[in-house]
């Protein structure tokens, strides 16, 4: 099963903006203008400007990429949804990751089906 948007493929201690950006296929750029509307998400920057992220830096951009670009939030509604409900808005991501995992497999299931028939 693939990893889904919101788990990161390894354990490690810092990721790179560029590894986030691929974790979520967003630019890099994108992750810049989330830390700047969203003052929750900040990650580590060190005396070289290069921005790390930890495993909590990276739930909070899940938690935005899930109210922006999978439920289509706009950023003045994410903020409010990301300020008011985080745990409501963390176990819908859960949920959807779920959901999407098993829409994945059925379609699976269906594709050998046709080739059997």
């Amino acid at each position: 099963m693939p990893a889904s948007k919101t788990e990161p493929k390894m354990k490690k201690v810092y990721y790179s903006i560029k590894e986030v950006a691929e974790m979520f296929s967003v630019n890099e750029s994108l992750l810049r203008y989330w830390e700047k509307a969203f003052p929750h998400i900040r990650p580590h920057v060190g005396s070289n400007n290069v921005r790390q992220y930890t495993e909590k830096d990276i739930e909070k951009v899940a938690t935005v990429y899930n109210l922006v670009k999978v439920r289509g939030f706009k950023l003045d509604a994410a903020r409010k949804m990301f300020n008011e409900n985080r745990e409501g808005v963390d176990k819908t991501a859960v949920l959807l990751d779920t959901l999407i995992s098993v829409r994945d497999e059925l379609l699976n299931l269906r594709q050998q089906l046709d080739r059997l028939s």
